[in-house]
């Protein structure tokens, strides 16, 4: 097939990922971890890449260190088709990890993270800027905003002003780790700020619910549109998705998932469906089909990634669009 450019509306090809990628041991069986490599907004753009393929070009905005899960993990980024040319390096430091335990499907975390180089991926804004340069999509996500602190953050929003100035649109997932911050008027006070340079915002309705009182998905869309966001999806876990996109609501009742192994990833992997899905010009409705598709997969396999196999349907889905174009 061959490759096609993407959808008028964003400038170029170019779809950049910033956050923390951490190494992940998820359960697979009793007493039996797979390791393997993960992180939210990674999460997100390794599906996207997974989805897009020659359609797109994904690159990986973090930090790590020198030592060999810091090699590893920049070799796995290479491996699975996204640019590792915004990766810097922090001798000092090494990457995050996690461990994933389960009840059933769900899951719970314990962390190490605290000698993450990705907290300092923020801090040379310079460096920030050049990452950001001549991006389409841009996807940013609530841990990122934890994790960079308060300077990294401000020169985040700068970096985006100036990348959005130059036609990039940018998508931001909340996604809320209470632990993560100093109290909630430090979350509350990042993420006003955050939804203030945000063109695509992908909150999940318990985290609005926890950090801002929304009564019910309804109330988030209003309250972030009222930030001026123009699009927004509200992921409801069993319930309805609600969107808000060209000025109308629309509501998608969630599919029937009949084997549920683990939701680890569950709403980066819709994330990664609806912006793959808006990229090649699907409307918003459809692009909310294909993002529940993608996650339903996600949930149906262990760890936060889906076998890139598993994704062979929707994947054509989205070609099949753009050879339509």
């Amino acid at each position: 097939m061959a490759t096609s450019e993407p959808e008028p509306r964003w400038r170029g090809r170019r779809i950049v990922g910033v956050g923390e990628a951490m190494v992940e041991f998820a359960t697979v069986g009793e007493n039996l971890y797979r390791r393997g490599f993960a992180g939210d907004t990674l999460n997100t753009c390794w599906h996207i890449a997974q989805l897009l393929g020659p359609h797109a070009e994904v690159g990986y905005c973090t930090c790590v260190g020198n030592d060999a899960f810091s090699n590893q993990l920049v070799d796995f980024v290479a491996a699975n088709g996204m640019d590792t040319t915004r990766i810097t390096r922090d001798p000092e430091r090494t990457v995050g990890l996690y461990v994933i335990s389960l009840a059933g499907a769900e899951r719970s975390f314990s962390y190490w993270r605290e000698t993450s180089a990705a907290r300092r991926l923020a801090d040379d804004l310079d460096a920030l800027r050049d990452a950001l340069k001549d991006s389409a999509l841009i996807h940013i996500s609530g841990i990122t905003l934890a994790v960079i602190g308060e300077p990294g953050r401000q020169n985040l929003l700068r970096a985006l002003a100036e990348a959005r100035g130059a036609g990039a649109i940018v998508s931001f997932d909340p996604n809320v780790r209470m632990k993560l911050w100093r109290n909630l008027d430090a979350l509350r006070e990042a993420t006003r700020g955050m939804l203030e340079a945000t063109d695509i915002a992908l909150p999940s309705f318990d985290d609005e619910a926890l950090v801002w009182g929304d009564a019910d998905p309804d109330a988030t869309i209003s309250r972030i549109a009222a930030a001026d966001v123009a699009e927004i999806v509200v992921k409801n876990g069993a319930g309805d998705v609600v969107a808000l996109a060209d000025g109308a609501r629309t509501r998608a009742p969630a599919p029937t998932v009949t084997e549920i192994r683990d939701t680890t990833g569950a709403g980066d992997s819709f994330n990664a469906g609806y912006l793959a899905a808006r990229f090649v010009g699907m409307a918003p409705r459809e692009a909310v089909s294909v993002a529940q598709r993608v996650a339903g997969e996600v949930i149906g396999h262990f760890g936060a990634l889906a076998p890139s196999e598993a994704l062979v349907g929707v994947r054509e889905t989205i070609h099949s669009r753009v050879a339509d174009r």
